[in-house]
């Protein structure tokens, strides 16, 4: 599954001019009033960006994983609530019917998708499982040929405007072998959401929590039609989810080096510009070196990630995801520490992009799995016994 190189090419200019003339200029909108503008979702609906990694034959895009990282890059260049009106909705929101959906399962959610119609969440997390996941609570117990749902989930990206979830239950034993991925539609009578959660960064993201009571499924909605397997699942997910990540977090950083550098030549201190200092080039210096490295691998572990079996879990090319979603999202965090570093005071001041994306970019090491479990995937693969 992959694009033209022509079409390509075509898109991610259209992608980067719409970056720059469109969502760059809403960001102080998106700043103040915690929200991205209706008419901007609108604007990304008729992009296909709703569609991007949707196959042709259900109405998207069809972007390979190589593509796919590429544009993301130049959507880490601004605010990431932006992205993450659709990036959550093409993302891990509905990459599980994608790949291991059953075809009525498919034909019937992916144009919805791709369209901007539906958007999906997903809602593995809880209260006591974050990074535990297959430790999750939430019960699907069977009743004929429905099931019936218990539980919360925390932290769900999108909840707010969710269509419907991919959600984790748990409807066997414990353990990742009981755990069952469902197609859960958000108007079901027994969903309630929590109120929106006030972040440290990333303002205009919606999340909040999704509360559970009694809710009936049919079995049919099991994604796959199987249950035991949502675990698998939710990793498989995950992996594409997780390189995702890593390509925002080197486009985060290429913005953030972008305005160190435009601020470095235009500064005065002492009679000369901050540029002319060698201490100001050698932190600039560091950001490009390691923005360089992490966007080297970012796309060596996709062009992987594309050449393995379709929906097939390869543990070589999830650690190399780990890699990079371990060192892009820490090398983003030192890249916006440092451009804070070079403005000076002018850093911890509000109105100065490297402000917001400082803290935006701390939460970029948190969700879909922590630095720390990077660490544990990676160490692992690499002293497993042959």
């Amino acid at each position: 599954m992959a694009l033209d190189n022509e079409s390509f090419d075509i898109l991610l200019s259209t992608v980067q001019r719409f970056v720059r003339e469109q969502l760059v200029p809403a960001e102080n909108h998106l700043e103040e009033h915690d929200e991205v503008p209706p008419e901007l979702v609108e604007a990304m609906k008729e992009l296909g960006l709703f569609g991007l990694t949707v196959p042709e034959e259900f109405g998207g895009i069809g972007l390979s994983v190589s593509q796919e990282v590429q544009v993301n890059f130049e959507l880490g260049r601004t605010a990431p609530a932006f992205r993450s009106v659709f990036g959550t909705n093409i993302g891990i929101g509905s990459q599980g019917i994608l790949m291991d959906g059953t075809t009525e399962q498919k034909a019937d959610y992916l144009p919805r998708v791709a369209s901007g119609e539906l958007v999906m969440s997903f809602a593995l997390t809880e209260p006591d499982a974050g990074s535990d996941a297959a430790s999750l609570k939430t019960s699907a117990k069977a009743d004929g040929d429905h099931y019936v749902l218990n539980g919360t989930k925390r932290f769900i990206t999108n909840a707010p405007r969710a269509g419907a979830f991919t959600l984790m239950a748990r409807t066997g034993g414990p353990g990742a072998s009981g755990v069952s991925a469902f197609i859960v539609p958000a108007n079901l009578p027994g969903i309630k959401l929590g109120k929106k959660d006030k972040k440290m960064g990333q303002r205009g993201t919606m999340t909040c929590d999704v509360i559970l009571e009694n809710v009936r499924v049919p079995a049919a909605s099991i994604i796959g039609g199987v249950p035991g397997q949502g675990f698998k699942t939710a990793m498989k997910v995950l992996d594409r989810g997780r390189l995702n990540i890593s390509a925002v977090a080197c486009g985060i950083a290429q913005r953030v080096l972008d305005e160190s550098t435009r601020y470095a030549r235009e500064r005065k201190q002492f009679g000369k510009k901050l540029g002319e200092f060698q201490l100001i080039q050698a932190m600039l210096a560091d950001s490009q070196a390691e923005l360089l490295a992490g966007w080297a691998l970012v796309r060596e572990v996709a062009e992987r990630f594309d050449r393995k079996p379709a929906h097939v879990s390869d543990p070589d090319v999830s650690m190399r995801v780990s890699c990079a979603k371990l060192f892009c999202t820490e090398m983003a965090g030192r890249v916006a520490d440092r451009g804070v570093q070079v403005h000076g005071g002018a850093g911890y001041i509000n109105e100065y992009p490297v402000e917001r994306f400082y803290r935006d970019v701390r939460l970029l090491r948190l969700y879909e799995g922590t630095t720390q479990i990077q660490q544990i995937i990676v160490g692992r693969e690499l002293t497993k016994q042959d």
